[in-house]
């Protein structure tokens, strides 16, 4: 275990286009060049099944793009979130097959829920590394069981508590992990930490389209999961940044935004639903996309800017964790930002929401990347 191993880690990933591999040309130089790349893929890709709405309906990806996450180098795909069920049993098996034989390990989903629950395990220079990836958003149909396919999950209780004598009044909101499935997630953990020596968890979780805001959950599952043995947190699904934490020596990055996110059913002219999303995004998100940003980049303004995590583990052990800033461009391509005016804006905006999140991360440059210090 002398050498030392390069992670880097990305959020919400969605191949609706054709030629998609042509949204990874900026990054897959540095993203093939790590020993381990892991991201999120958001949408299945199956050319059977049905289409049933877990919110929005997601027509499943064409399943020959699933070979641009082989061209990216993508080397462990978490699969548990909201949209996994939305080609139903098909669209699992076949999303997990076509992933497999271009050599990407999965983790999260799987057609009952030991095969979800099962982790993902990377040996690199005899260093062991694992992975667990758990859905805490929804809906309860994605969820696997004893046998139906589906995600691993924590379900997730949420409260409304009205502070004034006023029915219909704003409430406050609390959420909370459900115990007996948070408990699962914690022996899922403890387990997996005498099989490896970093152990990292990925938590499809956060509230959508909103910047800086973070539920109680997020902070209170996070910190379970680092108590129990976990060595680093990467979250996703709220499709924009969110702040970044170091919780007893251990990074949790809230939110990793989008990387390549480029879907073809939310534009506003589409479908009915796409044309109700629109609406809705605009009464309950209170934002319309960048009109620069083409249609099938629907996501917040600041949603263009993003980041990869960047870990690098020596001896057994994670020694230097920070990001690399990104801007997706105009084109809806990520590209790797320097030490420059560009990548001091993605710098500004990460300290910024860390900042008004009230999280405790600090930044410094190191080169052309950020570090972010762990004591």
């Amino acid at each position: 275990m002398d050498k030392t191993l390069t992670l880097l880690g990305v959020g919400d990933m969605s191949l609706g286009l054709p030629d998609a591999q042509t949204f990874f040309e900026l990054t897959a130089p540095t993203l093939r060049d790590a020993d381990i790349f892991v991201g999120q893929v958001e949408h299945v890709f199956t050319s059977r099944g049905f289409v049933t709405s877990t919110g929005v309906s997601s027509p499943p990806c064409d399943p020959e793009n699933i070979s641009s996450f082989g061209f990216a180098g993508l080397t462990v795909a978490t699969l548990a979130g909201n949209h996994i069920w939305d080609s139903g049993p098909p669209g699992i098996e076949d999303t997990i097959h076509g992933l497999r034989h271009q050599g990407i390990a999965t983790v999260g989903a799987g057609m009952n829920i030991d095969e979800a629950r099962k982790p993902a395990l990377i040996e690199r220079n005899g260093t062991r590394i694992g992975f667990l990836d758990y859905n805490c958003v929804g809906p309860e149909r994605t969820w696997a069981t004893k046998d139906k396919a589906g995600c691993a999950y924590v379900d997730i209780i949420t409260h409304y508590r009205l502070d004034h004598p006023t029915p219909g009044g704003i409430p406050s909101i609390y959420t909370f992990p459900e115990p007996s499935s948070l408990e699962a997630m914690l022996r899922d953990i403890r387990d997996l930490r005498v099989d490896c020596d970093v152990l990292i968890v990925s938590l499809h979780k956060g509230i959508g389209h909103t910047p800086v805001k973070l539920a109680k959950y997020e902070k209170d599952i996070s910190h379970a999961a680092i108590d129990a043995g976990a060595d680093l947190i990467l979250g996703h699904h709220a499709h924009i940044l969110k702040g970044i934490e170091v919780y007893h020596g251990k990074v949790i990055f809230h939110g990793l935004g989008n990387f390549v996110t480029v879907v073809r059913h939310l534009t506003a002219d589409s479908t009915k639903d796409s044309k109700q999303w629109a609406k809705r995004r605009k009464e309950v998100f209170g934002f319309e996309p960048d009109p620069e940003y083409p249609a099938c980049y629907p996501f917040h303004p600041e949603a263009k800017w993003t980041i990869i995590a960047k870990c690098r583990i020596e001896s057994g052990k994670i020694m230097k964790v920070g990001y690399l800033p990104c801007l997706v461009n105009t084109k809806a391509q990520p590209e790797i930002l320097k030490n420059d005016e560009k990548g001091h804006q993605v710098f500004d905006y990460v300290k910024k929401i860390t900042r008004e999140a009230e999280l405790d991360a600090q930044f410094v440059w190191n080169d052309d990347e950020v570090i972010i210090p762990l004591e």
